[in-house]
């Protein structure tokens, strides 16, 4: 999404380093508890970025994906804990709506205004992906009106 909105080319391409065996590194728990540390974080109310940010401090755990063989949010869904709104389009939704809330306030405000408008194109962007992929309803669409209630309720 970088390379759309500025002047960068977005060509880093960082890797994650490859294990080079197949057993866990010194001091990682066990794929079991693995498992359930992410399903008692997930029924706190933690998003995956919090949950895997917090097993990579507290739990010492490097990549989830190289230990459990799938992805946090894989293990969320068979655990039925994930949210049916995909977590990437909750995030640009929740900082679009607090994008209109200073709009309210600070009217004269061009490039937040300017900012508003590239996140909504993002949402959009985002929900035609989802739509083709079968992830939303053909029919969803953005509403800012929806999506602050939506936020309202799932904080």
């Amino acid at each position: 999404m970088a390379k759309m909105h500025s002047k960068g080319h977005g060509n880093s391409k960082s890797r994650k380093p490859v294990m080079e065996t197949t057993q866990l590194p010194q001091g990682v728990p066990g794929k079991e508890e693995i498992e359930g540390f992410i399903v008692e974080y997930a029924k706190q109310g933690m998003t995956p970025q919090m949950i895997g940010q917090t097993l990579k401090t507290k739990h010492n755990v490097p990549y989830i994906k190289h230990i459990m063989g799938k992805r946090l949010v894989m293990i969320l869904k068979e655990k039925k804990l994930s949210s049916p709104m995909p977590y990437d389009m909750l995030d640009l939704m929740k900082k679009a709506v607090n994008m209109r809330h200073h709009m309210d306030k600070n009217k004269q405000d061009a490039s937040n205004k300017l900012r508003l408008s590239r996140t909504e194109a993002k949402i959009w962007r985002l929900a035609k992906y989802y739509m083709r992929k079968g992830t939303l309803p053909g029919d969803w669409r953005y509403d800012p009106k929806q999506a602050e209630l939506l936020i309202k309720g799932s904080s």
